[in-house]
């Protein structure tokens, strides 16, 4: 009994931290409408220029895990979370970013369980990963599975989550 009351202290101070940390959230201009056609586009607009990152990942590995991310979504994350995190803690860090139409997270921080972000290497060859992931998403008519940290999300819940996680990940890469 002592650890359910725990664990809902927990999860209540959690929720209200997020609702304080709402405000905190970046509100300058995304890089584009939030949208599969508005993520798709800005990756298009990548192709063939130069990037760097002002600190953190280099581009290839951004690239690589933002597609890492969506394939799993389709089929299925190594690692999730636990269960009072993805029925909690998780879909409420999603409904303060989806209110707020922006992503905060660390972005260094690779997805449990997943695979090293070096292939590909080469940023052209990520960057094309990451819009074909895209292009999959777009097109799975199937279910979906849960993710990692938010658990149970639908198709267009998905996308959103999606394209706020990109969006965060670009606030970091610049054209040289």
């Amino acid at each position: 009994m002592r650890r359910r009351t725990l664990l809902k202290g927990a999860a209540l101070g959690g929720v209200a931290a997020l609702g304080v940390g709402y405000w905190a959230l970046p509100g300058g201009p995304r890089p584009a409408d939030v949208s599969l056609e508005g993520a798709r586009q800005v990756l298009a607009d990548l192709h063939g220029k130069t990037l760097r990152s002002i600190r953190g990942w280099s581009p290839s590995e951004v690239f690589n895990h933002c597609a890492q991310s969506i394939d799993y979504c389709i089929d299925g994350y190594p690692e999730l979370k636990p269960a009072w995190f993805r029925h909690s803690l998780g879909p409420a860090a999603f409904a303060v970013f989806s209110a707020r139409g922006a992503m905060r997270h660390p972005l260094d921080e690779a997805i449990p369980g997943a695979a090293a972000l070096s292939e590909p290497a080469s940023q052209a060859q990520a960057l094309q990963r990451l819009q074909v992931a895209f292009a999959r998403f777009a097109a799975h008519e199937g279910e979906l599975q849960p993710h990692f940290a938010y658990g149970a999300l639908d198709h267009a819940e998905y996308a959103e989550a999606h394209v706020l996680h990109l969006y965060n990940h670009l606030s970091l890469i610049r054209m040289v």
